[in-house]
């Protein structure tokens, strides 16, 4: 099953490695992971996506916890989130079929970034399904390049992450 976490960690030089390498030393790929500071600039908050049953995440969970510069652990799979992620798509564009890529980008609400005689820069934002949907209708175009982040995700309503944010890591 896939687990997004979203894990509040200290803001300083090494801890994405740490963290990272944790998941690698145990096995587990990343799916994704994005990582950027909170409201409060000396905490960062990582989005982790993780496939990995309950008894590996659960093995995880208690390895991070061990690490001195993590602060909360939010296991926000099952609770009502929203997520984005951002796509940067490189196509080939000339004179021909310009206004049938621009139409295809006006359907999802995408930008045109950059423009050169033989090539479009298009930024596209949205879950994951919509990215996937987006990149499919670009390829008879040829993508030249293709780069995407991390999926972010915050949980909808009053609830927090950072609520209750001691020293001591807890899970939710």
């Amino acid at each position: 099953m896939q687990h997004t976490l979203a894990v509040l960690v200290e803001n300083h030089a090494g801890v994405l490695t740490r963290v990272a390498g944790l998941f690698s030393r145990r096995g587990f790929n990343i799916e994704s992971i994005a990582v950027g500071r909170t409201e409060d600039p000396s905490i960062s908050r990582m989005t982790i996506v993780v496939e990995a049953d309950d008894a590996t995440l659960e093995q995880v969970t208690k390895q991070l916890h061990k690490l001195i510069e993590v602060i909360k652990i939010s296991d926000i799979t099952t609770d009502d989130f929203v997520d984005r992620e951002l796509a940067l798509v490189k196509v080939s564009a000339d004179a021909k079929n310009r206004s049938e890529i621009l139409q295809v980008v006006e359907i999802f609400r995408g930008k045109i970034v950059d423009v050169s005689e033989k090539a479009m820069i298009i930024e596209v934002t949205g879950d994951e399904d919509k990215i996937d949907a987006f990149v499919q209708l670009a390829r008879p175009y040829g993508i030249k390049e293709l780069v995407r982040t991390g999926k972010v995700a915050m949980v909808r309503g009053p609830k927090s992450v950072s609520e209750g944010k001691g020293r001591k890591a807890s899970t939710d």
